[in-house]
């Protein structure tokens, strides 16, 4: 029997490591907003994608637009216009939200770039990210001399 000497501390480097690699992920991951309001976002994934449905009632296709930069920030931009049909109208309450807003959200590595999609349908943005095959482990035999 192979006597082992106890190290209380032993797992905690590799802990450590591990938590500063979540934390690091959770702040490249952060998103950013800005403008007058900012429309709700749900993120999905399944094997083959990464999935955005951005929920846009009352805004126009024409006035949002989708990019994708070499940094792999994805951006939502647009515009909810105000329609002015308020002639003799005194307001007593308005809650609908209008201006602009920018949403961007950081991208996994895997997420091929160059083959986004998006559609806009019934008030609502599909933007479909295509992620890369993995890499698959290769091995190369070595001359020895």
């Amino acid at each position: 029997m192979t006597m082992l000497k106890f190290e209380p501390l032993r797992g905690f480097e590799a802990l450590t490591r591990k938590m500063n690699d979540f934390v690091g992920d959770i702040e490249k991951g952060v998103r950013f907003e800005i403008g007058d309001f900012a429309p709700r976002v749900d993120i999905s994934e399944d094997e083959k994608n990464i999935y955005l449905h951005a929920e846009l009632p009352g805004i126009a296709k024409e006035d949002v637009k989708v990019s994708v930069n070499e940094e792999r920030m994805l951006t939502l931009k647009g515009e909810k216009k105000r329609e002015d049909k308020s002639e003799g109208k005194n307001f007593v309450r308005i809650e609908r939200n209008y201006g602009s807003f920018v949403r961007s959200f950081m991208l996994p590595e895997n997420v091929n770039f160059e083959s986004v999609q998006a559609k806009f349908e019934n008030g609502v943005l599909e933007v479909t990210l295509p992620k890369n095959e993995p890499a698959k482990p290769r091995e190369v035999t070595v001359e020895i001399k």
